[in-house]
């Protein structure tokens, strides 16, 4: 049987291009995955990171070989990898976003063995996306997992399990990829688990080939639960390879059960139509690059799910961690996933690794439920009808089950795919009429905001993203829309506000919310969690003229009251006349009360959300706008002792009712003690009064203790335990 290994610790790392006889001397000791180098948050030169650097590790085998094959899988490593064991060169690979694997049987030795990886994360003309300007960084370092697998001469390489029938009698049909061909007196047994593990059907099977039919004995209506948003339902399927009666290999995939579709009226789950309603993700951190453990990247399907309340996700643009898209099948993400690309395609060799690219793409996440759309076009990029005719009959071929998109930014484009994805940054929804047409970018760039903006502005951004959303549920032949973006994320020079950061983000870099990202929690059922947002920084005198009419309070609650201090303002009036198809149109007040006279009598707000005629949630914020305390907080309590996992370590100067202050930037400086390390900048001058860092765990169970002070401000801390 074969043995998963995860090989990710005790590396040695240097900066530099070394030799296979360099001493370790040389080098520095490092736990994957890795950045090649830490940076700080904004204003760095993206040659910073674009060097060679020299991986190594020494290892003995850690289970018995008894004949076996060994691989070392690469998860990603950016952006041209060339691999050594013991001094022999096993190949290349070319491309930073898919995972990529190489045997070492032949060259093992008994005792020790010295794996060498030569990474070059220079940005090379001839491997996607690079070629021309990109609009984001691909940063370098091994910067996912490594695992060491043994497995027997003949083994499965991969399955793809097929629910069929998922709305009328289910069904599965299971595909296995063997190593070879499959031998004489060789069988394949398969067998469908539950979430508590427990088989609920077996089905075998003398080819590569295997069906269960109807998922007999179940009742194929009453037993089988449908995977969707509401109800992520998932199962396991195991597929067992057997010599005779003795097993050979095992190989097991989580899948669910639902039925997708894009149709010109709208996109159908299970057949229900569900407005598509999303934020584009990249896959970048600040400091470390794209270099995040698990913990982060399922972090941000959380974000994205739970605290903004989106309903997809775009991996914009490029195949994403396993661990993020692990996290969208779970809490019931929709994902529509692309290739590696950025409006320039390449050479017939660049062509060949985008259409590598495509496969390696869809053959690691073709069972994931979260995948409905494979997006196989560069984004961006103009008509090239070879390539993308190429491209999406390669697609169809691997994954029939799906359907394919790919992202324009221009109208009457070469259409090839099934689903007509379009960057629309018009004022107004542009849709032709005879295909399913999604919108997949809008706002971003036309609306760049930071945190620290003033409060005009920071309304604006938030009030063009209502926009966009309400003209998209206006229209039926529009099937949902994706904004640009979640969060602000480092980019070129040619992109960036001046310090090569573009601020597109309803989120800044941190994935802590601007006001934007208001308008989407709205949108959330009040049953899920009462929301009452006003679009306000509560200060009299920032925007232009003063005052703070009119206010925009978005939520999902029936009714909204106002108060200054004591002075009730009313219950405001939903905003329909501005936005007619919102679930939720915001609740606009517009009074003299809050023109230029309130700064002269001028107190505290309090925002009152009332469902069924009861109060259900409150906000409150001082007038005074003085800071009251310094806070931080971590995102997890524990950590894995692995040198690997990290949380983040949000902190921010709010006033007494724990609103953040934007225009409060004081100096933080922080200290550490423990089984931990602090990857950020410190000390740290807040932007729009909050920041965040990480703390990164140790190879030893431990505590540690993050304190925080600020001149003026009582000092704050924060322990984790590491187990």
């Amino acid at each position: 049987m074969r043995s998963i290994i995860a090989f990710n610790h005790d590396w040695l790392f240097a900066a530099r291009e070394l030799s296979y006889g360099a001493p370790d001397s040389d080098f520095t000791s490092v736990t994957l995955p890795h950045s090649n180098i830490i940076l700080p948050m904004r204003n760095f030169d993206n040659q910073d990171y674009q060097f060679i650097s020299t991986y190594r590790k020494h290892f003995t085998l850690p289970a018995a070989r008894a004949g076996r094959r060994v691989f070392v899988d690469f998860e990603g490593a950016m952006t041209a990898t060339t691999v050594l064991i013991n001094g022999i060169s096993l190949g290349d690979h070319d491309g930073g976003y898919v995972p990529f694997t190489f045997e070492l049987t032949e060259h093992l030795r008994d005792g020790g063995n010295t794996l060498q990886v030569r990474l070059d994360s220079t940005e090379r003309e001839d491997i996607p996306p690079n070629g021309a300007l990109v609009d984001y960084l691909t940063f370098g370092g091994i910067y996912r997992e490594v695992a060491l697998r043994l497995v027997e001469p003949v083994y499965i390489e991969r399955i793809f399990a097929k629910p069929l029938n998922v709305l009328t009698a289910p069904a599965l049909d299971v595909d296995v990829t063997l190593s070879d061909d499959l031998p004489a007196g060789f069988a394949l047994r398969a067998a469908l688990l539950d979430s508590t593990g427990t088989a609920i059907a077996t089905a075998s099977s003398t080819g590569i080939a295997i069906h269960f039919d109807a998922l007999d004995p179940l009742d194929p209506l009453d037993a089988i639960a449908l995977w969707s948003p509401e109800s992520p339902s998932l199962y396991t399927v195991t597929v067992t390879l057997l010599d005779g009666d003795t097993a050979i290999d095992q190989v097991s995939e989580r899948i669910g059960f639902r039925h997708a579709v894009f149709q010109k009226d709208g996109f159908y789950l299970n057949g229900d139509r569900l407005r598509l309603v999303g934020l584009n993700r990249h896959q970048t951190y600040p400091y470390i690059g794209a270099a995040a453990p698990a913990r982060l990247q399922r972090k941000d399907a959380d974000i994205l799910k739970y605290e903004i309340g989106v309903n997809i996700a775009r991996t914009s643009h490029y195949p994403q961690s396993r661990h993020f898209l692990d996290r969208c099948d779970e809490i019931g993400l929709l994902v529509f996933e692309e290739i590696p690309g950025w409006q320039f395609v390449g050479d017939s060799d660049w062509q060949a690794l985008t259409l590598r690219d495509v496969r390696v793409m869809i053959e690691r996440d073709r069972n994931r439920p979260s995948v409905v759309l494979w997006g196989v076009r560069v984004n961006e990029s103009f008509d090239h009808h070879a390539l993308y005719t190429a491209t999406n009959a390669l697609a169809h071929q691997i994954d029939p089950t799906r359907q394919t998109g790919g992202v324009r930014f221009f109208q009457g484009s070469e259409f090839l795919e099934d689903v007509y994805t379009y960057n629309d940054f018009s004022d107004t929804v542009v849709a032709p009429t005879d295909t399913p047409h999604l919108i997949t970018e809008y706002a971003g760039h036309r609306f760049s905001t930071k945190t620290s903006d003033n409060e005009r502005h920071q309304i604006q951004h938030a009030l063009l993203h209502a926009h966009i959303q309400d003209a998209m549920r206006g229209r039926d032949d529009v099937v949902g829309a994706i904004g640009w973006c979640f969060f602000d994320y480092n980019t070129h020079r040619e992109f960036g506000s001046g310090d090569r950061v573009c601020y597109h983000g309803v989120a800044d870099m941190f994935r802590l919310p601007k006001l934007a990202a208001t308008v989407y929690e709205s949108q959330i059922p009040a049953s899920v969690r009462p929301v009452v947002r006003p679009l306000t920084l509560w200060a009299a005198g920032d925007r232009p003229g003063g005052g703070f009419d009119p206010l925009y309070v978005f939520t999902n609650c029936d009714s909204v009251e106002l108060f200054n201090g004591d002075n009730s303002l009313g219950n405001g009036v939903r905003a329909t006349d501005e936005y007619p198809h919102l679930l939720n149109a915001p609740i606009k007040f517009s009074d003299s009360a809050l023109e230029i006279g309130i700064i002269y009598n001028y107190h505290d707000l309090r925002v009152v959300g009332t469902v069924d005629g009861v109060a259900v949630t409150e906000v409150r914020m001082r007038a005074n706008g003085l800071p009251h305390i310094l806070t931080m907080q971590s995102d997890d309590s524990t950590l894995h002792a692995d040198g690997a996992d990290m949380t983040r370590l949000v902190f921010k100067v709010v006033d007494s009712y724990g609103n953040r202050l934007a225009h409060a930037d004081p100096i933080v400086t922080f200290t550490i003690e423990g089984e931990g390390e602090l990857i950020g900048d410190n000390p740290f001058c807040l932007i729009g009064g909050q920041a965040a860092m990480y703390v990164k765990a140790t190879h030893t169970p431990g505590t540690i203790t993050v304190r925080a002070s600020s001149p003026r401000l009582a000092s704050v801390e924060v322990t984790i335990t590491t187990v």
